[in-house]
């Protein structure tokens, strides 16, 4: 049998990544620091999620030796995590609110685009449907997703 576990996504700033997540509504279910490692894990999921289908956040410390640690540049060839969410206007507005951008607006109703601070590309896709509204019916894309 096969069972879906998580997806990993490498971060530069795991305290802003773990905000950025919470805004769309999930939460941290565990973390384990690993000294030998030197590495942080940070499990996510939405409510009644857990153990089912989780983020994984891998923080690679930076070295002892005090040089820059890791960068990421696009995620690795990542394509996107998707998440629905229960009303897209209310959260696409909480991420504009803490200063995310949105690349892809909800113009439809349904399906949005926005970055993680480590650039990884999340698709929030409504739960049922909504009627466009605005600002987002009129907004054009930002950037890429």
């Amino acid at each position: 049998m096969t069972q879906y576990l998580h997806s990993m996504i490498r971060v530069t700033d795991p305290d802003a990544t773990v905000a950025f997540f919470e805004l769309i509504g999930l939460k941290e279910v565990r973390r384990k620091d690993s000294e030998q490692g030197r590495f942080t894990l940070i499990f996510l999921a939405a409510p009644g999620e857990e153990g089912v289908a989780e983020v994984e956040l891998t923080y690679n410390w930076p070295p002892e030796d005090g040089s820059e640690g890791e960068q990421y540049d696009g995620g690795r060839n990542f394509g996107h995590l998707a998440y629905r969410v229960d009303d897209i206007y209310e959260t696409c507005q909480r991420l504009v609110e803490a200063g995310h951008t949105i690349n892809r607006p909800p113009r439809d109703g349904h399906m949005a685009f926005v970055r993680t601070p480590d650039g990884i590309s999340i698709e929030l896709l409504q739960d049922g449907y909504l009627e466009p509204a605005e600002p987002w019916a009129s907004m054009p894309n930002t950037g890429s997703w």
